[in-house]
């Protein structure tokens, strides 16, 4: 999108009026609070002499993501009160985005929905907005987006001692399952700044996917042997596809390669959903717990395959091999042009590879690694990296970690005994997570005809039969093309061949 920037200053709000000037050291991103998608509303609301509670330099609309300036930038706002260091409005400008009609606020942060596609379509107009906005700010201002304490939300100044305890705007993405953060926030503010990168670990922006690989082939074999030291010969044979398959569709080749060494655990396939024998390293069409997946012909189709479906993630060009990607016409062309984005939770549109957190960022640091093989000769490494398995909550989460251990057992014994915690091998790959109790609930659906699937996605087929409207047990969820969860019916239980999409429902 293109921002459109509307000055419209509050010039009878006595915050305008006291005239306090600040040297901005930072940007801090809010949210309303409220169901006013309008940023209007606020603006004939606050500028009056008796609004003398609050003030902020922007507003972002949610109807057409029009940004309106309300205070000079320079000008020392009321948006974020204070905490135990001080005040926020003492070195950050402070903007709030408006929030969709439909929302209905409970109790704290928390929100009913009537309308989830017309409320995600209004937060990412406000995230699109804001990202264009901050850039801009940035380079007036000459702050680094990914530099501590520059770019904050309103929930993150308050854990830094500088505001008021809220929650936005991360309230707003999370219930909405927009899959929007904060550091994939300024992470596209440094891309819209043009700070983006197309090779090395991303650490200066985002990884473009389309691009000529950095990583050599021998390179890669290194990183694989001392990563799988038992690795077949089979396997290191077709390394250099992922180089030429990749450079025929334009796509980085050690990006593709990494990506499969994530998905199959360094080519041993221990707790992966796929066999070596499938030669389909990425673990394409495994859509669900128990799915097997694509199967192809030969390594070489396998890994051209893979390159297709990322080349449909990353890119609207066209194909120039023949598709052999199964999968290919289920994706949203150009919705990931970057690595960080295949991960559907950190993508800006919720869309991407896989559900898991942080996904593309496992990649990278695989990535980074194989960088790292000078030479083509691995450089040597701690043994505990190569033999620990670590029980944590997640693989960012250090702190939470229960044990270390070189059995894989051991390591799955202690998950079990800590609910929450699941096991990960040395790349970051979680490779036991215990299975928790689905609890059946009920939904009501309201519209007389939800079509009734074979299986959890739209690239199911359709069983002809609808729900009508009334009131349904759904005893399991699944993933799957087409909604952001799917529901098993309790009357297709014995088959499990009975699916309904979740987004047209509402839990009783």
């Amino acid at each position: 999108m293109r921002m459109k920037l509307v000055e419209s200053i509050l010039t009878r709000n006595p915050c305008y009026t006291s005239g306090r000037k600040i040297t901005v050291k930072g940007l801090m991103l809010h949210s309303v609070g409220c169901p006013q998608p309008k940023a209007s509303a606020f603006i004939n609301s606050w500028n009056s002499p008796v609004h003398d509670s609050s003030c902020v330099h922007g507003f972002i609309d949610g109807n057409d993501g029009t940004v309106y300036q309300t205070l000079p930038w320079n000008h020392r706002g009321w948006h974020c009160g204070s905490g135990s260091k001080g005040s926020g409005n003492n070195t950050h400008i402070g903007v709030e985005m408006c929030e969709p009609a439909c929302i209905r606020y409970t109790a704290g942060s928390n929100f009913t929905c009537s309308n989830p596609a017309e409320a995600r379509a209004t937060a990412k107009r406000t995230y699109e907005a804001a990202v264009e906005l901050f850039a801009y700010l940035c380079k007036k201002y000459s702050l680094d987006p990914l530099a501590d304490g520059v770019v904050i939300s309103h929930k993150e100044g308050h854990s830094r001692g500088i505001a008021s305890n809220h929650g936005d705007p991360e309230h707003l993405w999370a219930q909405l399952g927009m899959g929007y953060t904060m550091d994939s926030f300024r992470k596209a503010v440094k891309a819209a700044m043009g700070g983006a990168s197309s090779g090395g670990s991303g650490t200066d922006g985002y990884t473009k996917i389309m691009g000529t690989a950095v990583a050599t082939a021998e390179q890669m074999k290194a990183y694989l042997k001392a990563k799988n030291p038992a690795v077949v010969q089979s396997v290191f044979d077709m390394v250099p596809l992922y180089l030429s398959e990749g450079k025929a569709e334009g796509v980085r080749g050690d990006i593709a390669f990494a990506q499969s060494c994530l998905e199959t655990g360094n080519f041993t396939f221990s707790g992966s959903a796929v066999t070596l024998s499938q030669n389909n390293f990425c673990g394409m069409g495994v859509t669900s717990n128990g799915v097997k997946g694509n199967s192809f012909d030969t390594p070489q189709l396998g890994i051209r395959a893979q390159v297709q479906h990322l080349k449909a993630y990353a890119s609207r060009s066209a194909l120039k091999n023949a598709c052999i990607d199964p999968r290919f016409k289920y994706v949203t062309r150009g919705c990931a042009g970057y690595v960080e984005w295949l991960g559907q939770k950190e993508n800006p549109d919720g869309k991407g590879w896989a559900a898991g957190a942080g996904y593309g960022e496992k990649i990278l640091s695989i990535l980074k690694g194989i960088l790292g093989m000078a030479g083509g000769v691995p450089k040597p490494a701690p043994a505990e990296t190569e033999a620990w398995y670590r029980v944590q909550k997640s693989w960012a989460d250090v702190p939470s970690q229960k044990g270390a251990f070189k059995s894989l057992e051991n390591a799955k014994k202690c998950a079990d005994e800590n609910p929450g915690h699941s096991v990960f091998d040395e790349s970051g790959k979680a490779v036991y997570t215990k299975a928790a109790e689905f609890k059946p609930y009920l939904v009501r659906v309201s519209i007389p005809d939800l079509n009734i699937r074979k299986g959890p996605g739209t690239d199911h087929a359709k069983t002809g039969k609808y729900t009508g409207t009334g009131t349904f047990t759904i005893v399991d969820e699944a993933d799957g093309e087409g909604a952001s969860k799917w529901g098993l019916l309790k009357s297709y239980q014995e088959k499990r061949n009975g699916w309904i999409s979740l987004d047209y429902t509402a839990k009783v």
